[in-house]
């Protein structure tokens, strides 16, 4: 039993899990006033790409508000279309994008969206903002009544550094004839780090459960993980990257205050299938076998 848990530490600290178990979830179909509205926001998008301020504005009721991350109200079509023209006379070739976009419905006739706006002008930062979007349903389709934006202040992020591993992000199962792993894992906000969150299922218990970070170290300049299991263990992991194999060398200090090391290498062949292998494992300076390659398959 000890040298068996000391295996599935090894592959916790290394980062890996034997097989991937990927759960859909059903989604409501939306209503058709939700489809009309984003389609209305969709062709507010297409007239902004364009820098057509007339067809913009048309998106608002003709009492319609729209509050600027300035602080600026504008009031009515005349005055945004003549925002709007201002805008793209000044500011060409100007486009946006649309992320987290979410409906909710207050009344019947009354939607409010939410969501981030990134207009992308050529040659600078994106301009990010949050909004929100008061939506009422007229004769003439779903128009703006309130819009009120947001300047947003950019995390910084550790994202391009950690990218190598998004094919880690999911749930995962290693599953055997003596235990079965559960493994889920998620990027933290701005992604600046990976979590992965275990439990050791031995016959009909648990045998132990516990929580890894991946992160960027920017002062090693390294990806670095921090392990902490629920027997009180904890440990580290030091990761290389040579094309699509890695190297993760680790320290441990176990529950009982033994010291281990090792080194797990993980080499990955597709978004589907990778191989691993441990060499130079010690607890306590005494060696212990290493674990010969095995091939790692993502389930359908």
């Amino acid at each position: 039993m000890r040298q068996m848990k000391f295996l599935l530490l090894f592959l916790f600290w290394g980062g890996v899990s034997v097989s991937a178990a990927e759960t859909d979830s059903d989604t409501p179909a939306p209503s058709a006033d939700e489809t009309a509205i984003r389609a209305a926001i969709n062709s507010y998008k297409t007239a902004f790409d364009k820098g057509d301020a007339k067809g913009v504005a048309a998106h608002w009721t003709p009492t319609g508000e729209f509050v600027t991350p300035a602080g600026e109200t504008l009031t009515g079509h005349d005055a945004l279309e003549k925002s709007f023209t201002e805008y793209f006379k000044t500011t060409p070739d100007v486009k946006m994008e649309l992320d987290s976009v979410g409906i909710q419905f207050i009344s019947p006739g009354v939607a409010v969206e939410e969501g981030v706006a990134r207009v992308l002008i050529p040659g600078q930062e994106p301009e990010v903002t949050e909004y929100s979007a008061v939506h009422v349903k007229t004769p003439a389709g779903w128009k703006l009544d309130s819009v009120k934006e947001t300047e947003v202040v950019v995390p910084h992020s550790h994202y391009e550094q950690l990218k190598p591993l998004e094919w880690m992000i999911g749930t995962w199962v290693d599953a055997s004839d003596e235990s079965t792993v559960e493994t889920i894992c998620r990027w933290t906000k701005n992604k600046n780090f990976i979590t992965r969150s275990f439990k050791v299922h031995i016959e009909d218990r648990v045998e132990m459960e516990g929580t890894q970070v991946i992160g960027w170290d920017p002062d090693k300049q390294t990806i670095r993980s921090w392990l902490f299991d629920s027997e009180g263990g904890f440990g580290v992991g030091m990761w290389t990257q040579k094309e699509n194999q890695w190297t993760i060398r680790t320290l441990q200090v176990l529950a009982n205050g033994e010291k281990a090391s090792g080194i797990n290498i993980m080499t990955k062949v597709d978004e589907n299938k990778f191989t691993f292998r441990s060499l130079g494992r010690e607890v306590d300076g005494i060696l212990l076998p290493g674990i010969d390659e095995i091939t790692v398959v993502r389930q359908p």
